[in-house]
């Protein structure tokens, strides 16, 4: 079993900013929590892209909360190795792809957009598609 990941910053650092920054970050990462959740239930909306940007707001605000996330035991190994190495599970990577795929199947499908329109979203999504498959995996050095 492994030890829970301590949040970075100390309370004392965390005095010496403003009350009201904190409580702006705070905010801000509550509602990136939030709409991680709701990303569980509502295809296509991603989950963990919001609990990473959660991250950085509550490391301004909540060392608590940041270690929650970190050892979150569904999403905090994701988190963990975002933040240290840059990695991205493969099944993440699979499944990025083909939301990608699927949401622009159905873009497709269902607005018919003409050929200058669709070549744009898809070279788009085909360069987000090729970032992630180029990030390393987990316990992979880049």
């Amino acid at each position: 079993m492994s030890m829970p990941v301590l949040a970075e910053v100390t309370h004392r650092e965390l005095l010496r900013r403003g009350r009201a920054a904190r409580a702006g970050w705070l905010v801000l990462g509550s509602m990136l929590v939030a709409l991680g959740f709701i990303g569980i239930f509502v295809p296509l909306l991603p989950t963990t892209d919001f609990l990473l940007l959660a991250l950085p707001c509550f490391a301004r605000s909540s060392p608590q909360l940041e270690a929650w996330l970190l050892n979150h035991p569904r999403f905090g190994p994701g988190l963990r190795a975002w933040r240290k190495e840059r990695a991205v599970p493969r099944r993440a990577k699979i499944a990025a792809c083909a939301g990608m795929a699927a949401g622009f199947g159905l873009f497709w499908f269902h607005v018919r957009p003409g050929p200058l329109l669709s070549g744009a979203i898809l070279a788009f999504l085909l360069f987000w598609a090729s970032w992630i498959v180029r990030r390393p995996e987990l316990g992979e050095r880049p």
